[in-house]
């Protein structure tokens, strides 16, 4: 592949497809293709955007109108001339390896709109809510021209800490009448919300004002913010766009006050991409190791038998395998 030629299409009137082909790139885990997408992102990151760009991570439980959400927020944000990419994470299912990938069913109208570019992805298996190549992905939409970008997770509801760690704010929504699943919000991730919204507002509006003053009450548990900024918690309702330009306003002015702070944060998210691009490769290369030397399920549960406990015998496998990899 000219990684050189699917860079400068990413940036010219062709774009669209050309991002298509480059996040299916990086998103890839063929090995022919793993020293290509290296070389796309290291151009992505040499090349940054002329205008500067906005990320905003956007999770909830199951249920909550994440994709209608983001469909009427998306579409306030086209309104005020943001050319908009939404990157919208799907479970995969640990049996198959297949997910659904319907996301885009889900927002027809924001689909329509010429501004906006929507890329369904599998997490993989991945942790805290999105995929291995979600970062990549970010850096390839900026590149392409996309000066505002949402990141919507699978939805898990109490484990997106990782969606926390690649965004510039981060979009907590919760349901009117959720009864235990407002506790689970609490105990999760409610202390890395940057904004809270209710939705569903229209339909249960009294629900959703009790909602909204329990999350507040809630917030109060949280510990300090250091950058200062004081977290609200809105009502909202993504079907009639109810209260949705207000949260388009609040996101604003969380760019605009913490400017300093979201370049800091992004700093420190390279270093952590950095720390999970280590992570990821000495497991791959342990797993390389241990098909290399035959140790499938059955060679591990003789090692375990021989060594007894589970301590001694990942020490002894881990010694052979740093042993094995010493140049």
């Amino acid at each position: 592949m000219d990684v050189d030629a699917l860079f400068a299409d990413l940036q010219s009137a062709r774009h669209r497809r050309a991002l298509g082909r480059a996040i299916t790139l990086v998103e890839s885990n063929r090995t022919e293709d793993q020293a290509a997408a290296a070389r796309l992102i290291a151009l992505a990151e040499r090349h940054p955007p002329a205008r500067p760009t906005f990320r905003v991570g956007v999770s909830g439980t199951p249920g909550v109108g994440k994709s209608t959400f983001i469909e009427a927020f998306g579409l306030e944000l086209v309104r005020r001339g943001h050319r908009l990419a939404v990157l919208a994470i799907d479970p995969t299912s640990s049996l198959s390896g297949g997910s659904i990938l319907g996301d885009k069913t889900r927002m027809e109208l924001l689909t329509r709109e010429e501004a906006v570019y929507i890329r369904p992805s599998p997490n993989a298996g991945e942790l805290g809510g999105v995929g291995p190549a979600s970062r990549a992905a970010v850096l390839l939409c900026e590149a392409a021209g996309y000066d505002y970008l949402i990141v919507e997770t699978v939805g898990v509801g109490q484990a997106e800490w990782q969606v926390h760690a690649m965004t510039d704010a981060f979009l907590l929504l919760a349901q009117p009448a959720a009864g235990d699943d407002l506790q689970g919000i609490k105990r999760g991730i409610l202390e890395l919300a940057d904004h809270l919204v209710v939705n569903k507002a229209d339909a249960l509006p009294k629900e959703a004002r009790l909602a909204a003053a329990e999350l507040r009450r809630g917030l109060h548990l949280a510990p300090a913010r250091p950058d200062g900024w004081t977290v609200e918690v809105a009502t909202a309702s993504a079907l009639t766009g109810q209260g949705i330009p207000e949260v388009a306003n609040r996101l604003e002015t969380y760019r605009e006050r913490l400017s300093a702070a979201i370049a800091r944060r992004r700093q420190e998210q390279r270093t952590e991409w950095l720390r999970e691009q280590l992570r990821r490769e000495l497991l791959r290369r342990l797993d390389v190791y241990l098909k290399s030397r035959g140790w499938e399920n059955d060679e591990l549960r003789t090692h375990l038998d021989e060594y007894l406990t589970i301590p001694a015998a990942a020490d002894v496998i881990l010694a052979d395998f740093l042993k094995s990899n010493r140049p």
